[in-house]
């Protein structure tokens, strides 16, 4: 197998029986970790929350990164929880495995997950993360992503508007 480039097709795949371990060995870079929860939790976690969507993030046939977002509409029978009277779709996780980080394929599964977002027919997408040097605070705002000028415990809430 050859390994990913800039100019890899990045795609978001689910997670299986013979992908899993693969997709729990990726992290970010040491720096990094304190900024995100590692997949193996993020993937136990999603299998007690039936509102998470989950997927991993691949450049060509290589597992470069994960992603989840919470989709409430996913729960059988609950209205959508609301966030300043809009329901939305929320950016759990994302992280880049940091030995493939630099070359853009965290911008194009982030677009990747913007896009499912929008096949939910929610208003917008929200996201919390940890303030810091080497936050991912500069890609979300390149997205267009706004504080919101609200904290989830440590966390600072962001949001774009889908429409």
């Amino acid at each position: 197998m050859t390994e990913p480039t800039r100019d890899s097709v990045v795609t978001l795949r689910e997670v299986t029986v013979e992908t899993v371990r693969a997709i729990c060995k990726l992290s970010p870079t040491p720096h990094q970790e304190r900024f995100v929860a590692p997949n193996a939790v993020s993937i136990a976690q999603a299998y007690f929350q039936k509102e998470a969507w989950f997927r991993a993030i691949y450049a060509d046939d290589t597992p470069v990164g994960f992603v989840m977002l919470e989709d409430r509409s996913l729960l059988d029978g609950v209205e959508p929880e609301l966030y300043r009277g809009a329901p939305y779709v929320a950016l759990w996780r994302f992280m880049i495995d940091g030995r493939w980080q630099g070359q853009g394929f965290g911008k194009r599964a982030l677009q990747l997950a913007i896009d499912h977002a929008r096949t939910r027919n929610v208003p917008q997408m929200l996201l919390s993360y940890v303030p810091g040097e080497g936050s991912p605070e500069p890609l979300y705002r390149s997205f267009g992503f706004e504080p919101t000028g609200d904290m989830d415990e440590n966390e600072i809430i962001m949001r774009l508007a889908l429409n």
